[in-house]
């Protein structure tokens, strides 16, 4: 099964290009424990997996994976009927279920298989992905970590830290990286075509899912039996137990109409965790890795310093408010890709519960639209502005300083003069960043600056993301503003907004 071996070494020597042949030579084996061992792919030999979420989000991954040459080797999720899913949609795409190991635990999987695979999915509820993810890196294994890449800031900085020591590659799964469109856009901001960006909007229509005040709408449903599929131990994982509700009331209703999600009638599983503290990080967590992804990399930002919740609705100590606008500030910083250049400090606005912007910040979006868009990012520059509503940033308008109209990138003719900075994937879509997770194993695809790695969110992208978007969660629960010293990862002379760094951890799933 495979081609691939271990070895120890720098994680940017490996990024960069170590030979394979020379890795292969000198493998051997390594401790469980000793964070320090990245799994070599041989180029041409497929790169084995292991799926931890197998259904929902986790059966999207796995089949975009095994589309580009992955093997699948086990399946493992704490609800058996999403693995007995996987397993009959592997057999219509003309793999033998047979071949393929089950497991309702992730640590069992990775005991057992630790020498069968080399690189895994984490597409689970938000609590568990760091869990999951330092684990496996542990054992020199690639990881593919759904959106968002952890639930609080402690796990984002140990998911930085393991990732480093143990050399692995990484690819957090805001998959609209990958496009062209996406990169060409991200590169013409970086180029400075608006100017330095002073001000940034981002908005949703999610959430989705119920939100709000849950715990008055939960108070005194008794407890059920977990049903005999659900491992509701394995559920629970780090976060503190709970008893399993599986009917979620009338009184909790969708925040808004939407017919895919009131299908799921779960009050956590399979889909509602979502809302809650404990499990995930709301609309924002759920979002911004998409919305916020061309703007965060255009204007290059990088250390956030404050955030404030400036809106809440139904604020309370359970789940994410129904409705939030959320303003994080981000430090002055260099510039990577304009050399000696001083970017300034740079205003972000989060809006969330379907509501948009004032159409009066943005008159040229919406004389080309009617409305502002319910969906989207505008981006504010000294020499310009550019909106997109393609939640993946694929395509964008733009209109410099004077022009009394918005037009593509595409089409604009100072976008055409920008030169083409940042690699492209091949493949189109969503499929690329699957692709480029599994090429860079076998150092098979070009290295990107911005990342110093062959993905292109990896973590020297995916983690300080995730900073900025986390203390921009905490600040949804604490109110006024918090200052973030990134350096010491603490709120300055807050203590309630500290007491949400670190996750509660149960005993028994430390990591």
């Amino acid at each position: 099964m495979g081609g691939s071996t271990y070895m120890s070494f720098n994680r940017r020597s490996f990024l960069k290009g170590f030979a394979v042949s020379a890795a292969l030579a000198s493998g051997g084996c390594r401790s469980f424990m000793s964070g320090r061992q990245a799994r070599i792919v041989a180029p041409g030999q497929k790169v084995r997996m292991g799926i931890v979420g197998a259904g929902g989000k986790g059966s999207f991954d796995w089949q975009r994976l095994y589309a580009e040459g992955a093997e699948i080797v086990a399946f493992c999720d704490v609800d058996a009927k999403a693995v007995d899913g996987a397993l009959q949609q592997f057999q219509k795409l003309g793999g033998d279920p047979s071949k393929v190991r089950r497991y309702s635990d992730w640590r069992v999987m990775l005991e057992k298989e630790e020498r069968n695979i080399d690189a895994i999915t984490v597409s689970t509820p938000d609590h568990m992905h760091a869990a999951i993810a330092v684990a496996a890196m542990r054992l020199g294994l690639h990881c593919y970590v759904q959106k968002p890449l952890v639930r609080t800031l402690w796990e984002a900085k140990r998911f930085g830290e393991v990732a480093r020591e143990s050399g692995v590659i990484t690819q957090m799964g805001n998959q609209g990286s990958s496009g062209s469109g996406h990169r060409r856009n991200v590169e013409l901001l970086q180029q400075g075509i608006i100017g330095d960006i002073t001000e940034i909007h981002v908005w949703t229509d999610r959430p989705i899912w119920p939100q709000g005040d849950l715990a008055k709408r939960l108070a005194g449903l008794p407890p059920e039996k977990p049903p005999a599929n659900l491992d509701w131990d394995g559920w629970i994982g780090c976060a503190a137990m709970r008893p399993y509700v599986g009917n979620r009331p009338e009184s909790i209703k969708l925040n808004f109409n939407n017919a895919w999600a009131a299908k799921i009638r779960g009050v956590y599983h399979s889909f509602n965790w979502r809302a809650f503290y404990d499990f995930g990080t709301g609309a924002f967590g759920d979002m911004a890795c998409h919305t916020m992804n061309l703007p965060y990399r255009g204007a290059e930002l990088g250390t956030v310093t404050k955030a404030e919740c400036k809106l809440s609705i139904e604020s309370n100590d359970v789940a994410y408010p129904v409705r939030s606008t959320v303003e994080v500030t981000y430090a002055p910083r260099k510039s990577r890709v304009r050399k000696g250049h001083t970017l300034p400090e740079t205003k972000v606005v989060w809006y969330d519960g379907d509501q948009q912007p004032p159409a009066d910040l943005m008159p040229q979006v919406v004389a080309l639209y009617s409305k502002v868009p319910r969906t989207g990012c505008y981006i504010i520059g000294t020499k310009g502005v550019m909106c997109s509503t393609n939640d993946y940033g694929q395509e964008a308008i733009i209109a410099l300083n004077g022009e009394p109209r918005m037009r593509s990138t595409t089409k604009h003719p100072a976008c055409k003069a920008m030169p083409v900075l940042i690699p492209r994937r091949k493949e189109k879509g969503e499929l690329g960043q699957y692709a480029e997770f599994l090429d860079a194993i076998k150092g098979e695809s070009p290295v990107i600056e911005e990342t110093h790695s062959r993905c292109y969110a990896d973590i020297e992208h995916s983690v300080p993301m995730m900073e900025g978007m986390l203390v921009g969660c905490i600040a949804q629960r604490v109110p006024g503003v918090l200052a973030w010293d990134s350096a010491n990862q603490v709120f300055v002379g807050n203590r309630e907004a500290n007491k949400f760094v670190k996750p509660y951890i149960r005993s028994g799933w430390e990591f």
